[in-house]
């Protein structure tokens, strides 16, 4: 069971507290006017019947689940469970404790104090009014702000939208510049433009007259949004997709980022038509994007949307054609453990292509630098890396067979052997160093093996 530690000691039934290393003891109305319980906000409750009555009058455990995020004051929370606590009751020994939490202690048998272990020579329970009512009164005032603030968000997100009906120019590039700002900081803002028809107010924004400026803003918008199906059909149409695809190729790196995002998003989970997603235009932005040395942060969200591009058949050969495969080839050694994963995969769906086969034959990193990467990453990397060179190797196996021998598979296969990988990669493995062994004596192969292994 969690114990709270406090950092010193606390008499609830006085409400006295003694704050911090330096030993000063605080009683209840210096703690509250200092704002010490209130995390810098000065008064915790404003006193009175106001204050009494609003905290009345909201559900407590409401207000806690709603503002599970905020730093809450240590005095609030319950030793037992660390949660604040709606029905705080003291103990004979002075501390304070949840009542559900003490009675189950109870009724486990134990008859200490959770937190001093001292025993009891009393075991009732004092309900501690003052700090139920200091509790209230505070999560009162902190849950009104809340609301407030939600409720002026709300209030500025109509009148943006409202002010979209009527502008151009560049009233409209701010206007949907603050919109973007307020959405991206404000998770009560995307529902209130979800809910007021803001989603197609801006998606009616796009269009081929449509400028970088305006696309840039509007776009950035959108991807924060949760994008029902009939919106996705109309940001799916081709004048659309090709405003996306040229800002793709030319906008900020955000702008990059952010387009990447939202035609991953329109993709997902649809059967969609091959030109909506075979722009050679795309493909080359995208390439650009992930090959960025100066912003690594497009990496993910690039071959991400890759991948995705190559699990529609009709448009791997446009991928392979713009020469894909030796520049993802080239990124390998660079990319982190979830890129390279998507890396490897966009390549293993290339493999199964003749002209995706070729390219990677012709490459001259291929068996290198996908040998280097068996057994060091994962084992689905691992599995990914070996069905590539499988298809190297098949391709032509007199070249390229040696080629990999020499770059130190044949040991990296007998550790895959050896290991604990699942049988299938295992049985991979096996054909793969069957095929590469087909050009040597066993002697010779035997020693390739044995250098390969010294030297790694």
């Amino acid at each position: 069971m969690p114990m709270y530690q406090p950092t010193g000691r606390r008499r609830v039934g006085d409400m006295k507290f003694d704050v911090g290393s330096g030993g000063q003891v605080l009683d209840l109305d210096t703690a509250v006017k200092d704002g010490i319980l209130g995390g810098g906000d000065g008064l915790i409750c404003g006193g009175g019947v106001g204050v009494g009555v609003v905290a009345e009058k909201l559900d407590l455990k409401k207000m806690i689940e709603e503002l599970e995020s905020i730093e809450i004051p240590s005095v609030f929370i319950c030793p037992i469970s660390l949660e604040p606590m709606q029905d705080p009751v003291t103990l004979c020994t002075g501390q304070t404790y949840e009542r559900s939490n003490i009675l189950k202690w109870f009724s486990l048998g134990h008859y200490t104090c959770p937190t001093t272990m001292q025993e009891l020579w009393d075991d009732s329970v004092t309900p501690n009014k003052t700090l139920q009512q200091l509790i209230c009164s505070w999560f009162s005032q902190k849950y009104l702000a809340m609301k407030k603030r939600s409720e002026d968000v709300q209030g500025r997100v109509l009148e943006i939208l409202e002010t979209l009906k009527k502008v151009k120019g560049q009233a409209r590039v701010q206007a949907l510049k603050e919109l973007r700002q307020v959405v991206t900081a404000h998770a009560s803002a995307k529902n209130t433009v979800v809910d007021n028809g803001g989603v197609a107010l801006i998606t009616s924004l796009l269009g081929p007259f449509t400028s970088h400026a305006v696309g840039s803003e509007a776009i950035g918008t959108l991807v924060n949004l949760n994008l029902s199906s009939e919106a996705k059909t109309i940001l799916m149409q081709p004048a659309k997709i090709s405003l996306m695809v040229d800002m793709l190729n030319e906008g900020s790196i955000e702008t990059k980022i952010n387009c990447t995002k939202l035609i991953e998003v329109l993709m997902e989970g649809k059967d969609l038509e091959s030109e909506n997603v075979s722009s050679l235009s795309l493909v080359v932005g995208l390439l650009r994007l992930v090959k960025d040395k100066r912003h690594c942060n497009g990496v993910l969200p690039g071959l991400s949307l890759l991948k995705t591009i190559c699990s529609h058949e009709s448009v791997r050969n446009s991928v392979v054609s713009v020469g894909a495969v030796p520049q993802l080839i080239e990124l390998l050694p660079n990319l982190n453990h979830e890129c390279l994963e998507l890396a490897l995969h966009i390549l293993e769906v290339l493999s199964t292509l003749p002209e995706g086969r070729q390219a990677l034959k012709d490459c001259p990193k291929t068996i290198p630098c996908v040998v280097r990467l068996l057994m060091k990453v994962s084992e689905s990397c691992t599995q990914l890396a070996l069905s590539i060179l499988w298809a190297v190797c098949k391709l032509a196996p007199d070249e390229c067979a040696s080629l990999a021998v020499e770059a130190g598979l044949a040991a990296k296969l007998l550790l895959v052997i050896q290991s604990g990988c699942n049988p299938v990669l295992k049985q991979r493995a096996a054909e793969l160093l069957k095929l590469c062994s087909l050009n040597y004596t066993a002697t010779i192969f035997i020693s390739k093996c044995k250098l390969t292994r010294t030297i790694q």
